[in-house]
């Protein structure tokens, strides 16, 4: 059973009345119940519209969909420059959108500077995504990559000769997967994880995320009154499980604690649990604090994205003990909550609202440059549409905002999807980003942007990390006629052995593979080193599945190796910019004891 203990909501009041005397915002201090579901009433925006939330949201906002684009006109190569002229706003498309200019084949060179290939895996991954994780037992390391339709653990001890130990899920060929995978009826969806030391129990742990899957259950809400009915009643957990690991394979964890994000109906069962379920992967160190990304119930619903149904905020959640975790607080910022007027109010002034296509709230957990337990007390959360947030965190039960900035929107695809706090504790700077979702760049550039977060109540844009250009002796000029995805993905992941590297940032950056910027300087970032490799074509993967390049990584820091992740297999990768690589057992094990 987990009790309610001081939930607090932040941001849910006028501006006005959450100032303090010296300017600082606070906390609601009530505790809200949830917001009563809307009353259907005739007239509805869409006749298909049968979810009440829905229904709220859709006569709530005004319809700003953006029209489609014609290629070579409102986008594409400009013959004079030789350089791409991006789109201005694009609608959310899962089909490509090829332009005059770009390759009609899939490139198959690589490209390499200040970057080794240290070994190629292939088909230990899927064509759409991938979470990895490391946890090393009696001298030997394990890599774990996963999504909700497969798992692989590889021995990593040498980088260079890695073995599959363990394979479940379908493995990809070119007439598709080994194995057919329902995404309508998964009972036991495994996310994002995060393995750490338990003091407490004396042995690592795994906490894994259970949500409700992105991918192949929706494509527009507006139109699929079954299908939003089943995700409302999702036939899988939305929340976490903990597993006591007593050794490298599934066969040998230990289920400990299973608990819903839906903290007001914390024993409601599998199909009347409300809200998102923990997304991605969880922020936490093995400590006291956990913090998740969530949203508690079916009110967080003021978010456009076509295909998802929630705006997720964030969970605390006390991890002392993990076989028996506590709720502690939850988190939201204005312009998440249907049916509280000052969150309506907050969202509609967004430019954003209307336009059916934009993520809004947080795909990942508050990011922390150092653990609560560690004295830290800040923490930095993407949240999408709605922008880069910054709390305070030295009261995890009483969570407080201290500031936020915007920019200008950039959709289709997804912004403030992530936040690389890696060099705050050394700069006062953070980085952060979406990440593009349509192909062949129909939809506006996502940039990194340099925040200067210094002053935390007063964030502020500094800057941009540099577009990669296309490498020497490459066919194309620009990374967009390589056609697939261009843009970034992600930096640093939770759970990475080792500390960040001072100075060095890795980018998983799709079809220009992974981008190393130096940012020992963040007002004058640069280029450092790449690793562009080639791209799949349809001798190894159906045409649907190819273009993504690197769509993932994941970095040994405590051995200088980076795993970057691909549409058709895994590449072990070193780079004098971190160091020489470690190519036996690390000196001290992982998680940290």
């Amino acid at each position: 059973m987990v009790k309610r203990s001081n939930v607090k909501l932040i941001g849910a009041a006028l501006a006005a009345l959450l100032l303090a005397p010296g300017g600082q915002l606070l906390a609601q201090s009530a505790t809200p119940a949830p917001s009563p579901a809307p009353v259907a009433r005739p007239g509805a925006p869409d006749g298909q519209v049968q979810d009440t939330w829905l229904a709220a949201w859709l006569r709530l906002t005004p319809e700003r969909k953006p029209q489609p684009l014609v290629p070579g006109r409102d986008y594409g190569m400009d013959p004079v420059t030789g350089q791409f002229i991006w789109p201005k706003a694009s609608p959310e498309v899962h089909e490509g959108q090829p332009f005059p200019g770009e390759l009609r084949a899939w490139d198959q060179k690589s490209y390499a500077k200040n970057v080794s290939v240290l070994g190629f895996y292939a088909g230990v991954d899927s064509p759409f995504h991938a979470w990895a994780n490391i946890a090393d037992f009696k001298g030997r390391r394990y890599l774990y990559i996963h999504d909700r339709d497969y798992l692989r653990i590889l021995d990593v001890t040498d980088p260079r000769k890695a073995k599959t130990v363990f394979s479940k899920g379908g493995v990809w060929g070119p007439k598709g997967s080994s194995e057919q995978f329902d995404p309508n009826n998964v009972q036991d969806y495994l996310g994002g994880a995060t393995i750490v030391w338990s003091a407490k129990l004396n042995q690592p742990i795994i906490v894994a995320s259970f949500e409700i899957g992105r991918y192949g259950l929706m494509t527009e809400k507006r139109d699929q009154p079954a299908k939003v009915a089943a995700q409302r009643h999702y036939n899988s957990l939305k929340g976490f499980k903990v597993f006591a690991m007593d050794g490298p394979l599934p066969s040998q964890w230990r289920l400990i604690a299973t608990r819903t994000t839906d903290y007001q109906h914390p024993d409601a069962p599998v199909g009347q649990q409300q809200g998102s379920g923990s997304l991605d992967s969880p922020e936490y160190y093995g400590g006291k604090y956990m913090i998740l990304s969530a949203a508690p119930d079916d009110s967080y619903a003021l978010s456009e994205y076509p295909n998802y149904l929630y705006s997720p905020g964030y969970q605390v959640w006390d991890m002392s003990d993990p076989a028996s975790p506590r709720f502690v607080s939850q988190i939201a910022v204005p312009g998440q909550i249907l049916g509280n007027k000052e969150h309506e109010n907050a969202y509609l002034m967004n430019p954003r609202a209307g336009n059916r296509t934009s993520w809004m709230g947080s795909r990942m957990p508050i990011f922390l440059p150092k653990p609560i337990e560690q004295g830290g007390k800040l923490g930095f959360g993407a949240m999408g549409g709605l922008g880069l947030w910054s709390f305070d965190l030295s009261d995890p039960t009483n969570p407080r905002i201290l500031g936020s900035v915007n920019t200008p929107p950039s959709y289709a695809g997804t912004e403030f999807d992530n936040a690389d706090v890696s060099q705050y504790e050394r700069t006062g700077y953070i980085l952060t980003s979406g990440y593009p979702m349509n192909r062949d760049c129909y939809e506006p550039y996502k940039d990194i942007f340099v925040v200067d977060a210094r002053d935390p109540a007063h964030l502020k844009v500094a800057g941009k990390l540099p577009q990669p250009q296309a490498p020497e002796g490459a066919a194309f000029t620009h990374f967009c006629q390589r056609g697939g995805n261009f843009g970034p993905k992600r930096s640093n992941s939770i759970g990475q052995p080792g500390t960040w590297r001072q100075g060095i940032i890795p980018y998983s950056f799709y079809n220009a593979g992974v981008q190393l910027f130096d940012v020992s300087n963040p007002a004058e970032p640069k280029i450092a080193g790449y690793f562009v490799p080639r791209l799949a074509d349809t001798s190894e993967l159906p045409n649907y599945t190819l273009g993504k390049g690197v769509l993932a990584i994941f970095t040994e820091y405590d051995r200088n190796i980076i795993w970057a992740f691909t549409e058709n297999g895994a590449y072990a990768l070193s780079s004098p910019l971190l160091g020489p690589p470690v190519l036996k057992a690390p000196a001290a094990p992982w998680p940290a004891r």
